[in-house]
């Protein structure tokens, strides 16, 4: 199983996924990829960058993660999850060409080591593959791209990227390949330089997004909401033009779960590190339906994160809040949470579920019904106030299922018992 995995933890080297997929016959050097790595934004860029290649009439395939709750979710062919049965028979070849190895794959690479052969089984045109961590050491670095991206760099998961914005943008850098193109995405002039640095290093051409698109070309109908997608989408854009590849339509139909989604007069956001939180709060600043009201908060966090920098981001908006527990091992207790919210200004308790946090943050009449019902991230009024989960996608994903929201819900899975996790 590749639960199991997650005992050999992360891993800073490529030795173990090279040798296993030099064992499977290298099928990430058979994909025609779009490598993309960054902070914040990177799984949206490649679900839009998805997005407009099939709108382009491609065959696509892209790999993102985390996943929010089927692990089918990181795996996509032509718009669609994976299904079970070809998960197992990838996970299979990589198990056998793993033991073969005896390299013990970690969780990660032997997730993206599946990705691999499935891609390059479904003879897909491009495959979007986002990094998990990094990018310089990440198991997807060992692909062979036709154009790199990077988005948005802030600090997060400095005790293994490097603690300031120079040293881990040299690190996202890592993925930069000689005459591969790499598009950077708005950025702070220390990041620019660091990354316009790296690609002469190297013989990589540079393209600044914002030089090469800008928002007048986001269609209307744009189906994200929050002022960060947009700038996300200028990244994609960008992207595209140097690819010279797909059509912006397909910002109309793009999908990208738990990241500024609107379900009823609740939103759903993943952020959990401090960039994210500022992005989250300048989204909602400016997002109609907010209109000056105070919003609840449901919060969660992992215990690696920077939860009191992002909570004093958040408090000026909130006044009550209720804490509760992810679904991750690495997870905050309720309690831990709450008292952390206290510290920032912001009135909490805590929750024994997600569900009764729920149920405590929405007194008003008909709520129940709202909860059930699947809403867009646009569509009907909201109520006044909001309610706001996030600090976490794992408590996103588990928002979009407890609300009925989850845009795969009706797909049927059965969880093949050697990818559960």
């Amino acid at each position: 199983m590749l639960a199991a995995r997650r005992r050999f933890g992360m891993r800073p080297s490529l030795d173990a996924i090279s040798g296993t997929c030099a064992a499977l016959g290298d099928p990430q050097k058979k994909l025609r990829a779009i490598h993309v790595a960054g902070t914040n934004g990177k799984g949206a860029v490649c679900a839009m960058v998805d997005a407009c290649l099939r709108a382009d009439g491609l065959k696509t395939c892209r790999y993102t993660s985390p996943h929010l709750v089927r692990v089918n979710e990181r795996f996509f062919v032509d718009g669609r999850p994976v299904d079970d049965a070809t998960l197992e028979r990838a996970a299979d070849k990589v198990f056998h060409a793993d033991s073969d190895t005896n390299p013990q794959l970690t969780f990660f690479e032997a997730l993206t080591a599946v990705a691999f052969i499935a891609f390059t089984e479904a003879k897909c045109d491009y495959a979007v593959l986002e990094t998990g961590l990094g990018g310089r050491l990440d198991a997807t670095n060992i692909c062979v791209p036709e154009i790199c991206v990077i988005t948005k760099i802030g600090l997060d998961h400095c005790d293994w990227l490097g603690d300031t914005v120079e040293k881990i943008a040299a690190e996202k850098a890592g993925i930069i390949k000689k005459g591969v193109p790499i598009v950077l995405g708005k950025n702070d002039t220390e990041v620019v330089a660091v990354v316009k640095s790296r690609a002469n290093e190297v013989g990589a051409p540079f393209f600044y997004a914002p030089d090469m698109a800008d928002e007048s070309e986001i269609p209307d109908g744009f189906s994200l909401e929050g002022a960060f997608n947009r700038e996300n989408a200028v990244t994609a854009l960008a992207a595209l033009k140097v690819l010279k590849k797909g059509s912006r339509d397909g910002l109309l139909d793009v999908v990208w779960p738990g990241r500024f989604q609107r379900v009823g007069r609740f939103i759903i956001d993943g952020a959990h590190n401090p960039p994210a939180a500022r992005a989250l709060v300048a989204a909602l600043r400016k997002y109609a339906p907010f209109a000056g009201s105070v919003p609840t908060l449901i919060a969660g966090f992992c215990g690696d994160k920077d939860v009191g920098e992002v909570l004093s981001i958040l408090a000026p908006l909130v006044t009550r809040g209720f804490a509760v527990k992810t679904n991750n091992p690495r997870s905050l207790s309720a309690e831990e949470t709450a008292a952390k919210m206290r510290e920032a200004g912001i009135d909490a308790v805590a929750c024994p579920s997600l569900k009764e946090a729920i149920r405590r943050a929405s007194p008003a009449p008909g709520t129940r019904h709202q909860r059930r019902s699947r809403a867009s991230t646009s569509g009907g009024a909201a109520q006044a106030p909001l309610t706001l989960i996030c600090g976490s996608l794992f408590l996103a994903g588990e928002a979009l299922a407890e609300l009925g929201a989850f845009p795969w819900q009706a797909d049927r899975f059965d969880a093949a018992e050697i990818l559960k996790v």
